[in-house]
């Protein structure tokens, strides 16, 4: 009977780290405290892409966005970015659905590495 009441013991005890380990795993894996009042731009899930300034954001990655600007997409090719946009305002970014953050200041885009150039 001890052995089983030090069991159940133990099972307590790992469950009381588990609420620390559980403060731990809440904590988000990016730092967007140095971007916040920055410009980003936000892919999702789907292909919509939209750029703003970060106003906010939560461990879970939902994203508070300010002056926001869609990115419309070609409607016979969902992947494909037009040069429309669509502008949106204060949007709140629902965490799930983010695929990628990234800065404006220095982005720039660079032809693929990976396909060869014919000459």
């Amino acid at each position: 009977m001890a052995s089983k009441e030090g069991g159940g013991d133990k099972a307590k005890g790992p469950q009381g780290a588990g609420d620390g380990k559980e403060k731990r795993r809440k904590e988000s894996i990016l730092d967007l405290s140095k971007y916040l009042e920055k410009s980003i731009r936000v892919k999702f899930a789907g292909g919509r892409e939209a750029a703003g300034i970060l106003k906010g954001y939560d461990p879970l990655l939902n994203l508070v966005l300010d002056n926001t600007t869609e990115f419309l997409r070609d409607p016979d090719d969902p992947y494909k970015l037009l040069d429309d946009t669509r502008a949106l305002g204060l949007v709140v970014c629902r965490g799930t659905s983010v695929v990628l953050i990234c800065p404006m200041d220095g982005m720039e885009a660079i032809p693929n590495p990976f396909i060869t150039q014919e000459g």
